[in-house]
């Protein structure tokens, strides 16, 4: 049964953000360039774009954390920012980080008491201004009206104050944003670092509604959310009252949740393309633009291969199928010249326009990433049979007993509720690989089993891509990890820029100063380059550009093994032809 909706209002005052040519650059590496972004108080923009293009950037410039290099920002006078990060230490328990969300309301309703007291009594108290002594010896007419009107207009001031942060359903509306974020069933009193990443980054996530701000700014807000929770948000969202600019990941919550999309793109005059609707929409005009970006790039090559032929054929051939006339004859000479300089100019236009500079002819259309014909492949194991099983394997606490027969090409979602096990299902297949987890770039925990088996086939080579990537060497750059993880002479069969993961800017950087979503496409480069008999990927949407994830999905077709993905991208689940085992 899903959740039920808890309203959450949040006051609009200049209820809108302007971003009016906006650049930012951290070091000598420009981030956004000449940005110019309007979201007024009723839209839901969301923002996307490549990893690394300033998704997050854009969103800390228009809370006000970052200041930018050029241009301007005007917000609203209360805004929220979600953050990837967590904001709040691990020794704290939920109750401190939930009051500390409410403590502007408690703090209202504090002031509202204090305020009806001083309307009763007739004068103000000390905390409006007028000192006890001095109201003691005003007792003239006027200085009690003006104390009485002081008395009012600060009960006033309070009464508003306290029915706008909603001071009297404020335990009510936590309880409901508890319940909706399925967070209800943990004790307030449980401490921070005692509860999984997903269930922070929930609580993190209520604690900014719970304050209702005015405006929200959101950076993946559903990266931990199962499908109920990812459906409340979705109804609180679309009745905020006030602008709402998130950047996400998740498509099928673009689809719902979206007015607008804005694509911040490094290569755009503009900075931003803006686009109306929510993701089918854009897939539809991103479509068209390929569509015709491809038409006209064929059309160039069609033209340049007429003028290579005109160079090297029909420039020079001349039209004389008849006999010459006597006159002809006569002017053999001349007319010789003519056509000689005619051929003479021709060549010389044709070659003009061979040689124009690459940089102005139309660029092919990238290719969408796969799997098919990757020199580094090698899909040894035959067609039948299992290679890889779990028999009523269970995780006490994580996992229940559950069973999986995986074959050469055997195409499996595993789908469930967070908690449910499909991180530690995952592990427990690559744990049987003998240590595929610990090559470079991959961070999962190997449970152990309580019960039940593990099979797999001798020589198997299991490839996880985890949630968390972590590479132990922050310094190092792509390019080196690359090389040291797949070998010298696969690096150069295969390079890494060749596999379309890894922006050539971003091969030498260190690691270290990389955005999380190119991290997690240099450990899929790590994967691609060998890839294993079994592919496992936890959750691979997260963390991936919009592009890339459409390319991977439509790339598991092409794999030359076996692919488990465990996800609860619902537009994934939406698309899936495979086998499904819901957890």
């Amino acid at each position: 049964m899903a959740p039920k909706t808890t309203s959450i209002t949040a006051h609009v005052s200049l209820a809108h953000f302007r971003a009016e040519g906006v650049s930012r650059s951290y070091g000598d590496r420009r981030v956004l360039t000449d940005v110019t972004l309007v979201v007024d108080a009723a839209e839901r923009v969301g923002v996307i774009g490549e990893n690394g293009a300033g998704k997050s950037t854009l969103l800390r410039l228009l809370a006000g954390v970052e200041s930018p290099d050029a241009g301007t920002v005007v917000r609203p006078a209360s805004v929220g920012l979600l953050r990837q990060e967590l904001p709040f230490a691990l020794s704290q328990t939920l109750h401190d980080v939930l009051e500390h969300a409410m403590a502007p309301a408690r703090a209202a309703e504090r002031e509202l008491e204090a305020a009806g007291l001083a309307l009763a009594e007739g004068i103000p108290d000390a905390e409006s201004g007028c000192a006890e002594s001095g109201c003691a010896e005003s007792h003239d007419a006027e200085s009690r009206y003006a104390a009485a009107h002081d008395a009012g207009s600060r009960y006033a001031a309070a009464l508003e104050r306290a029915e706008r942060l909603e001071v009297w359903s404020i335990d009510a509306r936590r309880d409901g944003i508890l319940d909706g974020l399925g967070l209800r069933g943990i004790p307030l009193a449980r401490r921070i670092d005692e509860i999984s990443g997903g269930q922070r980054s929930r609580l993190a996530l209520g604690a900014l509604l719970l304050e209702a701000p005015s405006a929200l700014l959101l950076d993946e807000p559903t990266n931990h959310l199962d499908d109920q929770a990812a459906e409340w948000l979705r109804s609180t969202l679309v009745e905020w009252h006030g602008p709402v600019v998130f950047a996400s990941h998740d498509r099928a919550f673009l689809d719902e949740v979206a007015t607008a999309l804005v694509d911040i793109d490094p290569g755009s005059s503009d900075g931003a393309r803006r686009y109306g609707g929510g993701f089918s929409d854009y897939l539809a005009v991103k479509a068209a633009d390929r569509d015709r970006w491809q038409r006209r790039h064929d059309a160039e090559q069609q033209e340049l291969g007429r003028l290579r032929t005109s160079v090297d054929v029909t420039s020079r051939q001349i039209a004389h199928d008849r006999a010459p006339r006597d006159n002809e004859k006569l002017n053999r000479d001349a007319t010789a010249g003519r056509v000689q300089g005619q051929i003479a100019r021709r060549v010389r236009n044709a070659r003009g326009r061979l040689d124009q500079p690459t940089g102005e002819q139309v660029a092919k259309p990238p290719t969408p990433l796969t799997f098919a014909g990757i020199p580094g492949g090698s899909h040894l194991l035959p067609d039948e049979g299992v290679i890889l099983a779990v028999d009523d394997g269970r995780v006490d606490g994580r996992l229940a007993p559950v069973s999986l027969a995986i074959e050469a090409r055997s195409r499996v979602l595993v789908t469930g509720r967070n908690g449910a096990g499909k991180s530690t299902l995952l592990g427990l297949l690559a744990g049987a690989s003998g240590g595929a987890l610990e090559r470079e770039g991959h961070a999962a925990s190997v449970a152990r089993l309580d019960g039940g088996t593990v099979r797999r086939r001798k020589g198997l080579r299991v490839g996880l891509l985890a949630q968390d990537v972590r590479f132990t060497a922050p310094d190092a750059s792509p390019r080196a990890i690359y090389r040291a993880a797949v070998g010298e002479g696969l690096a150069e069969r295969v390079p890494l820029t060749s596999l379309g993961l890894i922006a050539p800017r971003d091969i030498d950087r260190a690691v270290g100063v990389l955005s999380v979503g190119q991290q997690r496409r240099l450990a899929l480069a790590l994967i691609v380059a060998r890839p294993p008999h079994v592919f496992l990927l936890d959750e691979p949407t997260n963390h991936l550009s919009l592009a890339l994830a459409e390319e991977l999905e439509d790339a598991f077709g092409d794999y030359p093994g076996a692919v488990v993905v465990a996800s609860h991208d619902r537009w994934l689940r939406r698309r899936w032809t495979g086998q499904v085992l819901a957890l």
